[in-house]
């Protein structure tokens, strides 16, 4: 890797325990309660998915694709790899085969604030993507702008940290560092088991305002 590409050391793995908490959490949830965060910005999951990993940030710009693959390369079981578009333009850096080595290296998924290309391809991987929708324009890894690996992007609306805690489904993508995410996540258990609760008193007819007034006593 040349001059133009910078590479900052990487974080372990996020603890086992932790990511069994995520996959039992929505990030709705943690939207009642926290404002920061959140990637937001139109990005969508290309099928019905959720996952959760650590950071593996991505500084991409332009039509410089060997950034994408450098990061490949550096992609550990569980990552999830954050892309961010710096030049904020129409350009999908991740197609079918972008997502099929990020999947045999075990990635977890990948998250963009720009467009994807090849959705059937992607699809048919099985691997998580969320992007901020589709283009027909690529990258190129003969292009050599640069870039940088494991840096704190901005991805959408959220600061991101190369190692923070990602948590993405059908609803949307939040980050945060470790011990964070640890609290949002027994918070948001806790809130869900109630959650569960109310539904069912709604469901048999009774009055939200019954239900608050029991939780109370």
């Amino acid at each position: 890797m040349n001059e133009n590409y910078r590479v900052a050391d990487r974080h372990p793995p996020l603890p086992q325990d932790l990511v069994d908490l995520l996959v039992q959490v929505e990030t709705a949830t943690i939207g009642h309660v926290e404002h920061l965060g959140f990637v937001g910005d139109g990005v969508r999951p290309v099928f019905p998915a959720r996952a959760a990993g650590q950071a593996l940030t991505v500084a991409a710009p332009g039509r410089d694709g060997s950034i994408i693959y450098h990061a490949i390369d550096l992609l550990l079981p569980g990552d999830m790899l954050v892309i961010s578009r710096v030049d904020r333009d129409d350009i999908a850096c991740v197609g079918g085969g972008v997502a099929l080595a990020a999947k045999a290296k075990g990635a977890a998924g990948i998250v963009i604030d720009g467009p994807c290309t090849d959705i059937a391809e992607i699809t048919a991987t099985g691997l998580p993507v969320w992007c901020r929708g589709v283009s027909s324009r690529t990258t190129n890894r003969t292009v050599r702008i640069g870039g940088s690996l494991n840096v704190p992007v901005a991805c959408g609306a959220a600061a991101i940290l190369a190692g923070y805690a990602v948590l993405a489904d059908n609803e949307g993508v939040f980050a945060a560092d470790r011990d964070s995410m640890r609290a949002f996540a027994v918070m948001a258990l806790t809130r869900q088991e109630r959650s569960a609760r109310l539904r069912s008193h709604l469901a048999a007819g009774h009055s939200i305002f019954d239900f608050d007034r029991e939780q109370k006593l």
